[in-house]
């Protein structure tokens, strides 16, 4: 039988719980995607912090799948970023599918990016498919995808909380990243998350989220 300790929780007052849900759901009512990132510096310490509440997040059999690789050297900023368009262009002229054109088209993206030279920070999300043991076998990970999805929401709520914006970028095929960063081969790039300020002139989609009872259902 594995080791437990005592759960740490503090049972709310009726109220109380209300209230926090509310404005919870306010502060990430609030948060949106932008494109539009300012070049001013973002310090260590809140990147830092970013991936320790990441890190909070649960995991299929606590096994925490995930590496965040945060750059900020503008050289491999600007590699990652050559890179990327390099891929997103052949996305755009060959594999887009006329559907997909379409569900893209509101949201004004195209092959360039340079969302990747403009932020301070780079966030790379990679998803380790699989660890190893002491001896250097091969083990097995479980639920990494669902884990590292968690993981990124986390992150992402933590980067709003602390008045900055990011973006969900995920080139097509990303195994570039990999190569880029030096990762062994059992970490596959995830996502990736350029971190900063807005900048001054920045826009966003003019989108709408679902209501309730369209994401919902209770029984």
């Amino acid at each position: 039988m594995p080791p437990f300790v005592p759960l740490q929780h503090e049972r709310l007052a009726p109220q109380e719980s209300a209230r926090r849900g509310e404005a919870f759901t306010a502060h990430l009512d609030a948060r949106r995607t932008t494109r539009h990132f300012s070049t001013d510096a973002v310090p260590r310490e809140w990147i830092e912090q970013a991936i320790r509440a990441a890190g909070t997040a649960p995991s299929g059999a606590h096994q925490q799948p995930w590496t965040f690789v945060a750059v900020s050297d503008p050289s491999l900023k600007q590699r990652m970023r050559d890179a990327a368009e390099e891929e997103e262009r052949r996305f755009y002229a060959e594999r887009i599918t006329p559907e997909w054109r379409a569900a893209l088209a509101p949201l004004g993206t195209d092959s360039v990016k340079t969302h990747l030279t403009d932020a301070p920070w780079v966030v790379v999300l990679f998803r380790q498919a699989y660890g190893h043991h002491d001896d250097g076998s091969r083990r097995t990970y479980y639920y990494t995808q669902e884990s590292c999805g968690i993981a990124a929401g986390m992150f992402i709520a933590a980067v709003h909380t602390m008045g900055l914006v990011t973006l969900t970028h995920t080139p097509s095929p990303m195994g570039f990243l990999g190569d880029l960063l030096a990762r062994p081969a059992n970490e596959k790039a995830f996502l990736v998350m350029p971190v900063g300020y807005p900048a001054a002139d920045a826009q966003v989609p003019a989108l709408s989220r679902k209501a309730l009872d369209e994401i919902a259902v209770f029984r």
